[in-house]
């Protein structure tokens, strides 16, 4: 009876070890609710599925439907959109279904050099063009989405009668640098990667240094924190570098990847991000020392950009209002920059606001966590 007591009275005190430490309670229970509730936004079946096509202008002028097959479809079959506001859809087209939900396709007028842009960043996935009575259907063959969307497509364009095994239709595979699903990835792979090598690498080496009591040792040296700090960011970036160049070799000799922007500017964007991340790794280290505390603070940090700043899947999938927010996101900005210089041929002027934010960013927080760092 005496060791049931014991058990008993040795799993009461380990359960009250647990709950009276506030920090287990979120990251154990609030947190992966969280995070169930921001994938389910994403990945959740809606009612009402958006497909997004460009219709291809080759003209200086807005696209005005006329007598050929897309835009007498246009015209006779789709809802307008008269706002002048850039990059918006012109031309909305529902196809009903209460069981399957609806299929709801925006149309935009595009330029090709857009609509390129816009495949590459994953917002439209289907390009259309007619050229003399001619419809082609432009797509990444490797997309299943795009795939789904022009077989609907093209049973309604022209009422059914355009279709791919006929003569007034063709399909167009895109087979353009920057729009394979793989050219959408690695970019993202390298910049998740510096996240979690700042994240993990230099705030749970702190925390863990700290609670082994390692870091009270160093209070008698003459060393200043800001040289320690500065001395883990160095060795963390260098790290980064070396495994970012093993990922895009890979890459090239792999996937065929290129680089087709400027080069001194995806350095640049490189640096910023990583400098970013470290400020934010000093800051999330600079005070606990409970490594447990300390795994919840950077899983609040790295799971949550992980999944909406568009590493695996463009960020275009979650509600509009929360686009504003994603786009924020320090994550989110060194994709979208490292992306626009791989894919989209980028140079100093389309990156430098990134830049500037992102070393902002960085110099921000590492100031903040060396004034409140701790040693013990």
């Amino acid at each position: 009876m005496n060791r049931f007591k014991q058990l008993w009275q040795l799993i009461s005190a380990l359960f009250l070890e647990i709950i009276r430490e506030p920090g287990v309670l979120f990251w154990g229970i609030l947190f992966p609710i969280l995070m169930s509730v921001g994938l389910g936004l994403a990945f959740t079946k809606k009612t009402d599925v958006i497909r997004k096509i460009a219709i291809i202008n080759n003209s200086e002028k807005p696209f005005a439907p006329s007598d050929s097959i897309v835009a007498g479809f246009l015209k006779n079959s789709c809802e307008k959109n008269n706002s002048e506001e850039k990059l918006t859809w012109r031309w909305k087209y529902v196809i009903k279904d209460e069981k399957l939900g609806n299929s709801i396709f925006l149309f935009y007028d595009l330029k090709w050099d857009e609509a390129m842009k816009l495949l590459k960043r994953g917002t439209i996935n289907v390009l259309l063009l007619e050229l003399n009575g001619l419809v082609e259907y432009h797509f990444d063959p490797m997309n299943p989405d795009a795939q789904l969307t022009y077989l609907k497509l093209s049973t309604i364009v022209g009422k059914g009668e355009v279709l791919a095994v006929h003569g007034n239709s063709e399909i167009k595979p895109l087979t353009v640098t920057g729009t394979r699903y793989i050219d959408f990835l690695v970019p993202g792979l390298i910049t998740m990667g510096v996240m979690m090598s700042c994240m993990w690498g230099i705030s749970y080496g702190i925390i863990e240094k700290r609670s082994k009591k390692l870091l009270r040792r160093l209070v008698a040296t003459p060393m200043k924190k800001s040289h320690f700090l500065i001395a883990l960011i160095t060795v963390r970036i260098i790290m980064n570098v070396i495994e970012s160049a093993v990922l895009l070799l890979f890459a090239l000799i792999a996937f065929k990847v290129t680089v087709q922007g400027n080069i001194t500017a995806l350095i640049l964007m490189y640096l910023a991000g990583n400098i970013a991340f470290a400020g934010i790794a000093v800051f999330v280290s600079s005070h606990t020392s409970n490594t447990e505390v300390g795994n919840g603070l950077i899983n609040f940090v790295v799971f949550p950009m992980m999944i909406l700043s568009g590493i695996f899947f463009s960020y275009q999938n979650f509600p509009d209002w929360s686009l504003p927010v994603i786009k924020n996101l320090p994550l989110t900005m060194l994709t979208d920059g490292i992306r626009s210089i791989f894919n989209e041929g980028a140079g100093y002027n389309e990156v430098a606001l990134p830049i500037l934010i992102l070393l902002a960013f960085g110099t921000l927080f590492f100031s903040v966590g060396l004034k409140i760092f701790k040693w013990h």
